[in-house]
């Protein structure tokens, strides 16, 4: 009994060490639609709220890969090579981003989160909010040297992504797709402000014979962020598809025998 009891020890402290040596090979593919997105029926707001990137890391970031425990696979370890050629031999689709690494078995509030960025830098068109850039005349210093801001990135996909585990695989993002559109801004006339009896709204003005005074507008050149927020539970060795009208996800999650 005496040199059992220090086996059974060993046997219910090492179980959970085991457990958490599991290891999963994340596969992932995003691709967008190649379509207008004013020509899509569906409602998208012309406001959204930033993405919460508290505790996001980056898949190029070694202090945060080594932290977490990941490793990022080599392109010869990849298995949806084919799924990518399928997308990109489509004029319809484009791939933004084909990623892979190894994590292990963590929950939820250990899990990495991997902040995800691809396709084109707009920053040097539009500001953060979406405005078009204003011609900026740069500072002058010492030694006739002009001196320029540098403005962060302003990708064309944006946001995150956190592959974990809690009883089932989970995948969780939220992703911004930015793409350059159009909006109506009316221009107010003060002709019209200065009439008390004519009735005002946003689609015209009736005036004299019923005729229909349109307000007057300006186009602007803004770009605008569409928002996929998907959660989705997975069973590994499977492949999973997340999709809005304007992108696609594609998930595999792979057992590290």
């Amino acid at each position: 009994m005496k040199k059992l009891l220090p086996l059974l020890m060993l046997i219910f402290v090492s179980a959970p060490v085991f457990a958490a040596k599991r290891q999963f090979d994340i596969e992932v593919i995003i691709f967008k639609r190649v379509v207008n997105p004013q020509s899509v029926n569906e409602s998208w707001p012309n406001d959204l709220p930033p993405i919460n990137m508290k505790g996001v890391g980056s898949f190029y970031n070694s202090a945060y890969l080594a932290k977490k425990g990941v490793t990022m696979l080599p392109p010869s370890a990849y298995k949806l090579d084919k799924q990518v050629q399928t997308l990109n031999n489509h004029a319809g689709f484009q791939v933004l981003m084909h990623v892979a690494w190894r994590q292990g078995d963590q929950g939820r509030y250990s899990a990495p989160v991997f902040r995800i960025q691809a396709g084109k830098n707009f920053a040097s068109q539009f500001d953060p909010d979406g405005t078009e850039k204003k011609a900026v005349v740069g500072q002058q210093v010492m030694d006739g040297v002009t001196e320029h801001s540098v403005p962060k990135p302003l990708y064309e996909l944006d946001g995150k992504l956190q592959i974990y585990v809690e009883h089932y695989l989970y995948a969780d993002t939220t992703l911004d797709l930015r793409e350059p559109s159009t909006k109506k801004t009316i221009i107010s006339d003060p002709q019209i402000g200065l009439n008390s009896d004519l009735d005002q709204d946003n689609s015209g003005v009736q005036v004299g014979h019923m005729e229909q005074v349109t307000p007057p507008f300006k186009v602007e050149t803004i770009l605008k962020t569409y928002q996929m927020k998907q959660k989705r539970r997975m069973r590994s060795s499977e492949t999973y598809y997340l999709d809005n009208p304007l992108m696609g996800m594609i998930i595999q999650v792979r057992k590290v025998k």
